[in-house]
């Protein structure tokens, strides 16, 4: 027996989604960021927690033109390097500015390390605000 595929984020539900976290959320520019990891390169709610500013950077420290995901922190220990689509580029930007590029890239409100339930209850949370039913943490 198959197991239930999560619905699949079509570009208008995306548009919508970004515009809702932008309007709505306390940490619009990190919110946006987490939603373009998951569409835009394919990250899983346990590599999005788990990225570090050293994996978006390159060694001048600017944005890079891959994510490296490392074997430590992907499914299965399958790491891979994700090019960077131009939308999660200039996401990435914005939420440099207002951070130290060191250490977590998603940060809680704390300021530590979000965990990556809290990763998936934030796509709950959202997708529950927004009426998608079927969505997950895996839409993306």
């Amino acid at each position: 027996m198959a197991g239930r595929q999560a619905k699949r984020i079509s570009p208008m539900m995306l548009r919508r989604i970004l515009r809702h976290v932008r309007i709505t959320s306390s940490y619009p520019d990190r919110d946006q960021v987490i939603v373009l990891l998951s569409v835009k390169a394919g990250l899983r709610a346990c590599e999005i927690a788990r990225l570090e500013w050293s994996m978006i950077l390159d060694a001048r420290g600017k944005i890079a033109d891959l994510v490296s995901v490392p074997d430590t922190i992907a499914k299965g220990g399958s790491g891979r390097r994700v090019p960077l689509h131009a939308d999660l580029k200039s996401a990435l930007l914005r939420l440099k500015k207002g951070e130290a590029p060191s250490g977590p890239l998603i940060r809680s409100f704390r300021g530590g390390r979000m965990q990556p339930n809290s990763i998936v209850n934030w796509f709950v949370v959202l997708f529950k605000e927004l009426g998608y039913e079927g969505c997950s943490s895996h839409s993306g």
